[in-house]
């Protein structure tokens, strides 16, 4: 069984086990565990899939948090020639890796 669902802005297609990053979501510090209920997708491998209107009513994935993590290093250059401009900062996204436990 897989889904796919919605989490600010960004599609996810999940499995039961699957790990992926999201985007560090505001107060889930202390939470064991997130609940997405805007799921678009349900489907089985063998059967056609139910597509929701815009989401499918009654459908919501259960993950469990596993901690928080930095994505690459990503470089910021700014440069204007011959005026002796030249800036470089760094900057790495914050990530909260989770591993969906059930589709229901």
């Amino acid at each position: 069984m897989y889904a796919i669902i919605d989490d600010r802005g960004h599609q996810y297609k999940v499995q039961e086990g699957t790990r992926f990053d999201i985007q560090l979501p505001d107060g889930a510090d202390d939470a064991k565990s997130i609940t997405f209920d805007r799921v678009l997708i349900v489907g089985d491998t063998g059967g056609e899939p139910k597509i929701g209107k815009p989401t499918v009513s009654g459908t919501k994935v259960v993950a469990r948090i596993l901690g928080e993590i930095k994505g690459e290093k990503i470089t910021i250059q700014k440069f204007r020639r011959r005026k002796n401009y030249r800036r470089k900062t760094g900057h790495r996204q914050r990530y909260m890796r989770v591993q969906v436990e059930s589709i229901g």
